[in-house]
Parts: C-alpha cells; sequence; structure tokens
C-alpha cells in the first residue's frame, strides 16, 4: 500500500499533477505580468492611444493562490474569473486588492452570487439573466455593472446576442434600474493567428459605436495586441500570464 500524501508509481495522474506543479513553480509570472503590460502599451500607441486606456484582466481560472499573489505584487490591475464558487474561495483568501471580474458563462442561479461577489461581469448574454442580476442587484442596494456579450458569428457553442438583436437587448437593459451596461464584450471564432481575429474585433467595435457605449472586452493570450489596436478598452489574458494550466 502507497503511503499517505506519496503517489503510487502506477498513479499516472498524481505524478503529472505533481509535475505540472513543479514547472508552475518556475513560471515567471512577474516578469510575464511587466511584458504582457509592454506589449499592451506598444500596440495601443501603434492605435493612437494611451496605454492607459486599456485595463489588463488576469484570467485566474485554475491558477493558485501563490500565483496570483506574484502577478498582484508584480502590479496586475483587475483579475477575472469563469466560475463563482472558484472566484469565492479565492476571495476569502485573498480579499479585494483589485477588482474581480466575472467573464465565463453565467447561470442565472448564480445571479445573486454575481452581483455580490464582481465588480463587473463580461459575460450578460440574455435578457433572462439580466433581468435576474437586475432584481439581484436591487435587492442587494446595488447597481451590477455589467458588459453585454455579443456571438458575432453565430456559433451554437457560445453565448451572446447576434448583431442584429443587439439594439433591442441594449435598450432593454437600459430600463433595468439596477444595471448599468458599461460596454460589449466577445470572443471571436477560433483561428490560427491572432491578426485572423481583427475583423471580429472591429466589427465590434463598430457595434460600440452604434450602440452609444464605453467599453470593449475583447483579446486573449493569443491576439491581445490585435484587440487592442482596434480598440480594446479591456483584455482578458491568462496564459500567457499565468502559465499553462494544469489538465
Amino acid at each position: 500500500m502507497a503511503e499517505i500524501g506519496k503517489p503510487r508509481s502506477s498513479d499516472r495522474g498524481s505524478c503529472h499533477t505533481i509535475a505540472w506543479h513543479r514547472r508552475a513553480a518556475v513560471i515567471d509570472v512577474a516578469g510575464n505580468v511587466a511584458r504582457v503590460q509592454e506589449r499592451i502599451a506598444r500596440a495601443a500607441m501603434r492605435a493612437g492611444r494611451a496605454p492607459g486606456t486599456v485595463l489588463l484582466v488576469g484570467i485566474s481560472k485554475s491558477v493558485d493562490v501563490e500565483r496570483i499573489r506574484r502577478a498582484l505584487a508584480a502590479g496586475l490591475p483587475a483579475l477575472g474569473e469563469n466560475r463563482v464558487q472558484e472566484a469565492r474561495e479565492k476571495i476569502g483568501v485573498l480579499g479585494r486588492p483589485v477588482p474581480w471580474h466575472m467573464v465565463g458563462h453565467l447561470q442565472t442561479n448564480k445571479a445573486r452570487d454575481a452581483v455580490l461577489l464582481f465588480d463587473l461581469i463580461h459575460s450578460v448574454d440574455r435578457l433572462e439573466l439580466a433581468r435576474e442580476l437586475d432584481r439581484r442587484a436591487a435587492a442587494a442596494g446595488k447597481v451590477a455593472e455589467v458588459l453585454v456579450q455579443v456571438n458575432l458569428a453565430g456559433e451554437a457553442t457560445k453565448g451572446g446576442f447576434a448583431p442584429d438583436e443587439l439594439k433591442g437587448a441594449v435598450e432593454a437593459l437600459g430600463g433595468l434600474s439596477a444595471l448599468r451596461v458599461r460596454g460589449l464584450m466577445t470572443i471571436p471564432p477560433p483561428v490560427e493567428h491572432g491578426e485572423q481575429a481583427r475583423a471580429w474585433f472591429r466589427r465590434l467595435r463598430d457595434l460600440r459605436d452604434e450602440a452609444g457605449l464605453e467599453h470593449l472586452s475583447m483579446g486573449m493570450s493569443d491576439d491581445f495586441e490585435v484587440a487592442v489596436e482596434e480598440g480594446a478598452t479591456m483584455v482578458r489574458v491568462g496564459t500567457a500570464i499565468f502559465g499553462p494550466r494544469a489538465t
């Protein structure tokens, strides 16, 4: 029988996990934060924008607390989570040194928790969710700040409003007293190179301008520079900061 806390030689999954954690320990998180911020600054300047107009949101899904602490110490200005429960646990340990953003699909039955936990919700993808967030925010005596998710390519695997639904959706959300729509968010279709996402980012910028909104949440580790060049005010970067996730 294997000793408690010591993996059996046949337990390939446990050995893989231990090896992954050893690799994670040497990831230069602080250096990655600095490098990503520099790349954002250069992309902004190429577009004639001030670097300070773009917020770096570090996506900490499945990232251990120690690496998050190193990123925060290096100046990471915001954190993003995909799951309410994981965010709750991390906030319980880390507190709120920076704003916390919800960037993943949000179930309606998690609306109350999301309103209480997050400073900004990026993924309002249906009216039912918006109305429940409004109801829960009103009950908590606060205003929930949100972005409207747009499904630019009509992908069945992704949530979000179609471009031709967006005007009506923004108007409907504007009538909810405890909800404040700050801008738009999108996840473009998979591409081989970041440059191939440019047209999608440009399309979201045009929709944002038509709606008269402020923010654009678009761009991830493989394409955030292109997103900044096309007007992103928030980029959601995970692996370029924290390294690969455990599998």
